[in-house]
């Protein structure tokens, strides 16, 4: 193995950790790394050494995912039922339970917003490498953050409801009012269903 394998190796457990929370299935996570490091050897020359090497890695990765996305999104997910696995049981119900409520609201928050938090808390990066990887100022990335945690403490029970941002009310403020249908965000008692509601 020469030596950009074995610096690409050192990230592989962090993109596992990333895809796996951005898929929520260890098999779609799996593939997703996998194809991610094919990427990264076959376009090992695009690289520039002395830079960060992590970032570049995440943002294959990141790339490969919005790419699978929109590319499943023509053709709907199929599920086979002999697939899926019995739900595992652990010491702790209450952490579970706890641990459950977290990535059913982490699933509700905008997927811009769910990025950073995934990136920022999961990961640990500093903004500035969050920006790089998901190609938007730092300034962006500051406020999905703010904005995705706020209403992540809402869905799980621990804060205010969030204040719609003055760019949506602008937005709405463009359309006819016969035409305005204003969305309503329910309350975090009802995790299991929409965050907004007709």
């Amino acid at each position: 193995m020469d030596d950009f394998g074995r610096l690409v190796e050192e990230h592989i457990p962090r993109l596992r950790r990333y895809a796996r929370a951005l898929t929520r299935d260890l098999t779609r996570a799996d593939d997703l790394v996998q194809d991610c490091l094919t990427r990264a050897v076959a376009k090992q020359k695009l690289f520039q050494p002395g830079t960060d090497l992590r970032a570049w890695l995440f943002t294959l990765l990141h790339n490969q995912y919005v790419n699978d996305v929109r590319r499943s999104s023509n053709r709907g997910t199929q599920v086979n039922l002999d697939d899926i696995n019995p739900l595992p049981v652990e010491g702790s119900a209450i952490s579970s339970l706890e641990l459950r409520d977290l990535e059913r609201a982490l699933a509700k928050v905008p997927a811009e917003q769910r990025h950073v938090i995934l990136l920022v808390s999961l990961e640990g990066m500093a903004y500035e490498e969050v920006a790089r990887i998901l190609n938007v100022p730092v300034g962006t990335v500051r406020s999905r953050l703010s904005r995705g945690r706020d209403l992540l403490r809402y869905l799980i029970g621990a804060g205010e409801k969030p204040p719609i941002p003055e760019c949506h009310r602008t937005a709405v403020r463009s359309i006819p009012p016969q035409h305005r249908r204003l969305p309503k965000l329910t309350h975090p008692s009802s995790i299991g269903g929409p965050i907004w509601a007709e």
